[in-house]
């Protein structure tokens, strides 16, 4: 599985534990929603402020993002 399409899932996982929306998100991190759509399905990968804003949103610690990602595929 690559690296964005990994990071989507446990963005995606984290959303929903939280019990949010996308839209939901959308408004608790000022992220747009077609945004949080592209990060979900792996076909972008957000910058650093973009990962901070979500994860405030959500109300966890962005390491969760990151969980189970092999940094051997970011290169």
């Amino acid at each position: 599985m690559s690296f964005s399409k990994r990071f989507g899932e446990n963005v995606a996982a984290a959303r929903k534990r939280s019990g949010l929306s996308q839209e939901a998100l959308q408004f608790r991190s000022s992220v747009h929603r077609t945004v949080i759509s592209k990060v979900e399905r792996g076909e972008t990968i957000p910058r650093a402020d973009t990962v901070a804003r979500l994860a405030a949103g959500i109300g966890v610690d962005p390491g969760v993002f990151f969980a189970g990602l092999d940094p051997e595929r970011c290169r």
